[in-house]
């Protein structure tokens, strides 16, 4: 923990069982986010590098792919049980690298780390096919078989949490893989493969190859022999991921961008949509693909919801992302920072109010050079203004009245995204016919970030293609293959 916070850690990429430096030996510098200034470095690799970790994973794939079940499985409730063993010190990583508070990453990124490795540890145990039989002529019977090696590409908003969320169930299913961790967000990654070493994760199995994405990550999707692309990211992104794979027919799961409507009905338990409208919003200084960026309000509960909200989110702590107090940190760059601070100013000149935030803040004492903006709620705009079309990734929120269902409807599917919905209605048949009407891949009644692993979980429009978690997961792993033979 104390190299952590001191900079002197060298991040190295994992591949074929060893940590090794990038063969260009160029380096990036990684960057604390809450101070504004580097804290370590990592490989600045190229396509030689993932080059090389893709033979070694296709050195790897007989082995492991033939491996009994039961003896992966073990390997991987090993690397879980590591996860819980280090908590603490990889929550840190979190904090310090990403920018979120240490609470957060302590209560949620890396628990999830673990129970991602866990479940689908012990789903590839239960992971069955079908038959079919055709009564006096034949049976058929399904088999899947793990398609090779896959490439995962993981984004910077929740590093291992997503990390994790993409390489268990490839390993669990027989792949081996090439991974990619985002270059803002690195340590995690790195920390993690010297768990996969410590619980005996055979050389070549999995292959962590860190530096830029247009360089990495094209390799990646490039490569001939790597068969599956597993992308988690911005929808700009995915779409030259698809342009690159498409020709290659490689398998491809791409989890895209959201803006994602949150729809607050004049019947709602309404401290349980407040409170949970304020976590949905500027958790993770709403760098969450899944947040509730865009707030619609049934008019008659417009204003007392417009001012109890607006009161809760000045009350917000931003600060260093080490004090517990703190529950929005720093944004994960200054880039990033100025993009969201970019879509404040085009709020106002599209007409928008803001009624709280808006503005950067200078944290005192050692986080003044960091990257954090006040938590931000903008009143006032149309559902087809660019605020409202556009993914800002930040703690920036509007808010808008609607007045009858029927336009509750229409407002939430007024943008090309289509992630998340989250509803509040105490009406259950209300509650189910919007829920149908709604064009998004995960809708939360009540509730939001409510996570069964064994569910499907993606977006529908520009919010990506296929799905991930449970079964869908593993089959995207493998290969189905039909045998039939006649009676």
């Amino acid at each position: 923990m104390s190299q952590i916070l001191s900079g002197m850690e060298i991040i190295h990429n994992y591949i074929n069982g060893s940590l090794v430096a990038a063969k260009g030996g160029a380096l990036l510098q990684n960057i604390n986010p809450a101070l504004g200034s580097s804290y370590s470095q990592l490989p600045d690799s190229d396509a030689s590098d993932v080059h090389t970790a893709s033979e070694a994973a296709q050195q790897a794939f007989k082995a492991w792919s033939h491996m009994p079940t039961q003896k992966r499985t073990a390997i991987l409730l090993r690397i879980a049980d590591l996860i819980d063993r280090d908590l603490d010190k990889l929550a840190m990583a979190e904090c310090v690298d990403q920018g979120k508070p240490l609470k957060l990453a302590k209560a949620v990124d890396i628990p999830r780390a673990s129970a991602n490795m866990r479940f689908f540890a012990m789903a590839a145990e239960h992971f069955a096919s079908e038959s079919h039989l055709m009564e006096g002529e034949a049976i058929n019977y399904t088999t899947r078989t793990p398609v090779g090696v896959g490439g995962c590409i993981s984004p910077w908003n929740l590093p291992l949490y997503l990390f994790t969320w993409k390489i268990a169930p490839a390993l669990a299913t027989g792949c081996t893989v090439v991974a990619k961790p985002s270059e803002l967000t690195p340590m995690t990654a790195f920390l993690f493969s010297k768990l996969c070493m410590e619980a005996g994760l055979p050389a070549g199995v999995l292959n962590i190859v860190h530096g830029l994405g247009s360089q990495v990550g094209q390799a990646i999707v490039s490569h001939p022999d790597i068969k599956a692309i597993s992308f988690t990211g911005g929808t700009v992104t995915g779409r030259t991921i698809a342009a690159t794979a498409a020709p290659l027919f490689k398998k491809l799961s791409l989890e895209l961008g959201g803006k994602n409507p949150n729809l607050i009905f004049a019947d709602c338990d309404f401290e349980n949509a407040v409170s949970t409208s304020i976590h949905s919003s500027f958790s993770n200084q709403g760098e969450i693909c899944l947040c509730g960026s865009r707030i619609l309000v049934e008019r008659s509960l417009y204003p007392k919801f417009v001012d109890e909200f607006v009161k809760r989110a000045k009350a917000l702590k931003v600060g260093d992302p080490l004090d517990d107090q703190t529950r929005v940190g720093a944004l994960v760059s200054e880039a990033h920072m100025k993009k969201v601070l970019s879509y404040i100013d085009l709020a106002k000149q599209e007409g928008g109010t803001v009624l709280c935030g808006g503005d950067r803040i200078i944290v005192p004492g050692r986080c003044a050079g960091g990257f954090f903006v006040e938590p931000t709620v903008i009143v006032g705009l149309d559902q087809y203004c660019r605020t409202n079309q556009e993914e800002i990734f930040g703690p920036v929120v509007t808010v808008a009245p609607f007045d009858s269902e029927e336009e509750a409807i229409k407002d939430a599917n007024s943008n090309s995204y289509g992630l998340s919905t989250t509803l509040w209605t105490q009406n259950l048949t209300r509650a189910h016919r919007v829920a149908h009407q709604i064009k998004s891949g995960i809708i939360w009644i009540n509730c939001w970030l409510l996570r069964d692993l064994r569910t499907p979980f993606g977006g529908m429009k520009q919010s990506g293609v296929g799905r991930e978690g449970g079964w869908e997961a593993m089959r995207f792993f493998t290969e189905a293959k039909n045998v039939c033979i006649k009676l």
